[in-house]
């Protein structure tokens, strides 16, 4: 069957609400391929029927936590790919998290074909940058958006220009990271010593903190 040309594109254009790389990107979107769906949510979103039934030729997912029914990216006739905020050390969620946490001194972002396994698929290209020692989660996540977008005008314009997307030989580290791994990296106790505590409350703070200890029923947020 003869591909359609890239600009005819039918696109679901999949990313993080309120967030000002993704919007750019959307632009994006919109400019060059006048078929396109885009949605635009939180976490806990549920996303809509027209996204579950969309049909077409290339599927994005930017800076986007949903994880995908397959049903859904095999409706891709072109490609279906992800851009995580991650280095292919750190798949999953709380990727950032974990790195500091880690102590990592080295990070990225990743391009990567989407399969029904969560950051799983071949990897497409990977961009790196060093971490400080006084990097933070919210400075590190706000580098990587910064790749994230460059990254994506790059590939896009490989897709407009009809060009093969490139191949990385560079493989995923390890399983992905889950919400309940990144919920217990956040829990605190008293048995933990000093330099633990501050590990896990500068590895889960964002703009505000999301560290908490736990007495019995009761939850005690850490307050900034």
């Amino acid at each position: 069957m003869k591909q359609n040309h890239p600009k005819n594109f039918r696109v679901l254009f999949l990313s993080k609400k309120d967030n000002e790389f993704a919007q750019r990107a959307a632009c994006f979107i919109k400019q060059h391929f006048p078929e396109s769906l885009i949605f635009a949510g939180e976490r806990k979103d549920k996303l809509p029927p027209e996204v579950l039934k969309w049909q077409g030729d290339l599927l994005v997912s930017f800076i986007s936590s949903w994880v995908l029914p397959q049903s859904l990216l095999t409706q891709a006739a072109y490609v279906a790919i992800n851009f995580h905020p991650g280095s292919p050390e750190y798949p999953g969620t709380g990727c950032t998290n974990f790195a500091i946490y880690d102590g990592a001194t080295e990070y990225g972002v990743t391009c990567h074909y989407m399969s029904a396994g969560v950051d799983s698929g071949s990897i497409i290209a990977v961009k790196r940058f060093p971490i400080k020692k006084e990097d933070t989660v919210y400075s590190v996540t706000r580098h990587c958006y910064q790749l994230i977008e460059e990254m994506f005008y790059e590939l896009m314009n490989l897709v407009l220009q009809e060009l093969p997307l490139p191949a990385s030989s560079e493989k995923w580290g390890r399983k992905p990271t889950t919400r309940k791994e990144l919920d217990e990296l956040c829990h605190i106790s008293p048995d933990m010593s000093p330099e633990e505590i501050e590990r896990r409350i500068k590895a889960t703070t964002y703009k505000t903190p999301w560290a908490y200890t736990k007495i019995g029923n009761h939850v005690f947020k850490l307050q900034s």
